[in-house]
């Protein structure tokens, strides 16, 4: 049986809860089609996780990577409320293993090969510090490192893996302009996080970090939880910023371009020359704005982004790339740092993702246009009290390449608040889940789903939870657009 056409044939429907989006054993999204489902899903109500087929894999364990998991608690005698999660080396197993050690110092833990993988084994004291490395470092071994140990699909060839990265590599590099030697590959976005902190701790170690605007949660908890600490700077103002930088002198900046999911960039030319100015270097997520539309390597330091999105495009594999900059004054150090991954990108995901990206340069442009179409008709409804999209920000505009687009997200507020919000997203014959960068157009009510436990955080930083966000896929334009007219009516 072919898989699912998700642009003709979207899942939405109540009684479709839990099917993988897409219809590939390896899917990274999972399909929450009414509001109600959202709100059980992370009240962990029993109902709705039993019928999860997939989960975002930073998240949760893919179902085989959870066997694998089961495995390794059966045979190495976990209690009921210990825990195991499977790693893809050694290095990351002993990564998470000090993180739960630094944060719970009474908790029991060890590390114990299971079907080839290194499995981080933990008791209950350390089930919540091994829970936050391993969503947000994005360390973990993936589906297909699973798949490969259970026997399930075949280890793939190691020179079929080398020549893929190789050619990830150069197509990356043509991307951004540097050299290949310039670009590592990771096993997801925040993976090559990890990697650019702990390179940044070591050139400046015992300080914290600072995020400038709202962040992706994990971009912000990242360094919070995991490395230093992080503090959150909201303003755009530049007087301000340089005042925070000399009292604070933070081990890094870091933005996202654009934020998530206000979509907004920070002034990022200003924002460098203060850093550099007084010896602080730059992180940048261009995850969401794409290295295809937005030139951030010359004023940032190093550039993080996960490969998961609009560059694979399918919405089944996790990958991440992190980029040093050509022209920063801290290149020799950071590639220095940067030498060894703590976890390098899978063989199998490398071969997938080299095939999967081969048309990014012809389909990017496709979702820049379906989604600049579909915000321009959205600000012309009367339901719609706002539309975010960053063609609204110059800081954007400012860091387009010739001829670019404005990527694949945007989000809107309703007049009605979160009453309407709820008709219009149980409404909506698209796909409704977590994630983004698909072929197929994915909603979800993210401020929920990033920030249920801290709404109230949310709300007082400007980010409404009725907020509905939405990534863009291949659909015809029109039809796409009647969709929404229609749930719009409801």
């Amino acid at each position: 049986m072919s898989p699912r056409d998700l642009l003709q044939d979207p899942c939405w429907h109540a009684d479709e809860l839990g099917k993988a989006l897409p219809d590939s054993p390896h899917a990274v999204s999972v399909a929450l089609p009414r509001w109600q489902d959202v709100v059980a899903y992370e009240e962990k109500d029993p109902a709705c996780l039993k019928a999860l087929q997939a989960i975002y894999p930073r998240f949760g364990f893919h179902p085989l990577v959870a066997e694998i998991a089961q495995k390794a608690r059966k045979e190495h005698g976990c209690a009921d409320d210990g825990s195991a999660w499977p790693y893809p080396t050694a290095a990351a197993a002993e990564r998470a293993r000090f993180h739960c050690q630094r944060s719970e110092p009474m908790a029991k833990t060890s590390i114990k090969t299971v079907l080839g993988l290194p499995c981080l084994l933990t008791d209950a004291k350390g089930c919540s510090a091994a829970k936050a490395f391993w969503q947000h470092s994005g360390l973990g071994a993936s589906s297909r490192q699973a798949a490969s140990a259970l026997g399930q699909e075949p280890f793939p060839s190691l020179q079929a893996s080398a020549a893929a990265q190789t050619l990830l590599k150069q197509r990356l590099a043509e991307i951004y302009g540097c050299d290949p030697e310039l670009v590592q590959l990771h096993p997801s976005g925040m993976a090559a996080l990890t990697k650019a902190l702990q390179a940044i701790t070591a050139l400046r170690p015992g300080k914290p970090c600072l995020q400038l605007g709202f962040p992706y949660v994990d971009v912000l908890k990242l360094p919070e939880v995991v490395f230093g600490g992080c503090d959150l700077l909201l303003t755009t103002d530049l007087n301000r910023l340089a005042l925070e930088l000399d009292r604070r002198q933070p081990a890094a900046v870091i933005v996202e371009l654009p934020s998530n999911p206000m979509l907004q960039c920070v002034d990022l030319p200003a924002v460098a020359r203060l850093a550099k100015a007084r010896g602080i270097p730059v992180i940048a997520d261009d995850t969401i704005g794409s290295p295809l539309n937005l030139d951030a390597l010359p004023h940032a330091d190093l550039v993080f982004s996960s490969l998961t999105k609009s560059f694979a495009g399918r919405g089944d594999i996790l990958a991440g790339s992190l980029v040093v900059s050509p022209s920063s004054p801290w290149r020799e150090e950071l590639s220095r740092e940067l030498s060894t991954a703590l976890a390098p990108l899978g063989d199998a995901d490398a071969i997938a993702l080299e095939q999967a990206s081969r048309d990014v340069a012809q389909r990017l442009p496709q979702l820049n246009n379906a989604c600049q179409r579909l915000a321009d008709k959205l600000a012309c409804h009367p339901s719609i009290a706002r539309v975010h999209h960053p063609g609204q920000c110059t800081n954007f505009q400012a860091l387009m390449r010739p001829g670019a687009g404005h990527g694949c997200l945007l989000s809107f507020e309703l007049w009605g608040g979160i009453e309407q919000a709820k008709r219009v997203y149980d409404a909506l014959q698209v796909c409704k889940g977590p994630s983004l960068g698909t072929s197929f157009t994915l909603v979800c009510p993210y401020v929920l789903l990033a920030h249920y436990n801290e709404l109230s955080w949310a709300e007082s930083c400007g980010v409404p939870s009725h907020l509905l966000r939405v990534s863009v896929g291949l659909e015809d334009p029109d039809n796409l657009w009647r969709r929404f007219e229609m749930a719009l009516k409801a």
